[in-house]
């Protein structure tokens, strides 16, 4: 997504009561995270499963939190995500950048990005993709979810190299 729509997918949640982003930097975020850097709103941390453990504990005092990173770190922390998050039903949106499902990306990304929708599923975790025209849409569903006290994944797709 371009800069425009991922600094709107920003504002938009903020708007609508997520108060808290935690995450590890990605280029594939970088014009959201931008975003929340401007607006004081970004916890930055060193690993996905500390921003998971932090959004968690924000979650048990009622603050709804989103948690960014991109697909490898959400493939890092899939046991993170199945025995604290799913296990207690702790509510958090993920939002991951999405790269590898190019032909042309790097090897390194590339095996994760295939696999990316297969992980989602094989821990159900409801997901959407986002875009220009549907993420209004998209992250009224994923905050919908944290209301039901349910987590869901929103995906960015990687539309561009560095």
């Amino acid at each position: 997504m371009n800069e425009t729509e991922q600094r709107k997918i920003f504002n938009y949640l903020l708007k609508n009561k997520i108060k808290n982003f935690i995450g590890v930097p990605d280029s594939t975020l970088k014009f959201f995270i931008d975003q929340g850097l401007k607006k004081k709103k970004i916890i930055i941390t060193t690993r996905e499963d500390e921003a998971i453990g932090i959004a968690a504990g924000m979650a048990l005092s009622n603050k709804k939190s989103v948690v960014f990173m991109q697909n490898a770190g959400f493939a890092n922390s899939i046991s993170t995500i199945t025995s604290l998050i799913q296990l207690y039903r702790i509510p958090m949106i993920f939002l991951i950048g999405w790269r590898g499902y190019l032909h042309d990306d790097a090897p390194e990304h590339t095996q994760i990005g295939k696999i990316q929708p297969d992980l989602l599923k094989l821990i159900n975790m409801p997901s959407k993709i986002l875009n220009e025209n549907n993420f209004e849409q998209n992250c009224d569903w994923a905050i919908k979810s944290l209301m039901k006290n349910k987590s869901s994944a929103l995906i960015i797709k990687r539309d561009f190299h560095d």
